[in-house]
């Protein structure tokens, strides 16, 4: 078992075994996930692009990102403008 303290900044130092561990190294990313009473701690690693091909899409259809850029940030404002009133 490993423990850290909690500053009152709310930081805390990962233990040098856990770091070694999940090969976390100066400026990863890590993500925490809640898991019923427990919180899970799993590194980050790669960008987005990494991701290419992970969804196989029904259709072949070419996506247009800037167009589907333009729907979300539609979409949200409604949203939030419907959250206002």
């Amino acid at each position: 078992m490993h423990i850290s303290t909690i500053t009152s900044k709310g930081q805390t130092t990962i233990p040098k075994e856990v770091r070694e561990f999940l090969h976390l190294k100066s400026n990863d990313k890590i993500v925490y996930i809640t898991d019923g009473k427990r919180i899970v701690l799993t590194p980050i690693k790669g960008t987005i692009l990494n991701l290419r091909g992970v969804v196989k899409r029904q259709n072949k259809k070419k996506i247009r990102f800037p167009r589907l850029r333009e729907e979300v940030k539609g979409k949200v404002v409604k949203e939030l403008l419907e959250e206002m009133k």
